[in-house]
């Protein structure tokens, strides 16, 4: 079983949530909590391997607790909750350390296999999002400098894991990868080990952000 944290300071929502996923056979709603202070002494309680985070919390939102959360030892995967599929906020919290975001109406079917897949390591991000969430500071000073260093880091990669980064960027999940490149699912998994490590990332959300944004 996944063992499921609901972070939100909406108690409706947390009851809608639980009451969506109760009825999953592979999840288990272990706990909950009502704003980002609370959340590091919820995970220390409840030991979740998937947190869902509410974005816009009134005390401590969940960029701050996903980014509290990341600096912790084997922390569990955030998906962040948001009502806005181009909120500013939304990229600040994968930046932060986030394995992807869920729109607060996505159906519950489709909420269950996002945890199913960052908990089995994948990113929630669709190449579109990922583009859309990119383009969002495209336009900044930094941009052109933010591109050249993703060039950089991209460039320190042997030809396979450069294969690897750019089938993340493109939102491909480790079996697809590993039935497009012919290699195990195990060997993939290997490979986007050492991807984090070398390019200094806490997830494959960032690699993505990273290829797309040397793209």
């Amino acid at each position: 079983m996944i063992r499921v944290l609901l972070v939100d300071d909406d108690a409706l929502v947390r009851s809608g949530l639980r009451m969506m996923l109760a009825g999953a056979q592979t999840l288990e709603v272990v706990g909950e909590a009502a704003d980002g202070r609370e959340v590091l002494g919820a995970v220390d309680l409840h030991r979740p391997d998937v947190v869902l985070m509410d974005i816009r919390m009134p005390r401590l939102d969940g960029i701050a607790a996903t980014r509290l959360l990341a600096a912790q030892p084997s922390p569990p995967a955030v998906l962040v909750l948001t009502t806005f599929d181009a909120d500013e906020l939304v990229l600040r919290a994968l930046q932060a350390g986030a394995a992807g975001f869920l729109l607060k109406d996505t159906p519950p079917a489709e909420i269950v296999r996002a945890i199913e897949l960052v908990h089995a390591g994948d990113a929630m991000l669709s190449p579109t999002v990922t583009r859309r969430l990119i383009s969002m500071v495209a336009g900044d000073s930094d941009a052109g400098a933010r591109a050249e260093q993703a060039r950089e880091r991209l460039a320190t990669l042997s030809p396979r894991e450069r294969d690897v980064a750019l089938a993340v960027g493109r939102g491909c999940g480790n079996a697809e990868i590993a039935a497009a490149l012919h290699l195990s699912v195990a060997t993939v998994k290997g490979h986007v080990s050492r991807l984090l490590e070398k390019l200094e990332v806490d997830n494959r959300v960032q690699i993505a952000l990273l290829v797309q944004a040397a793209s």
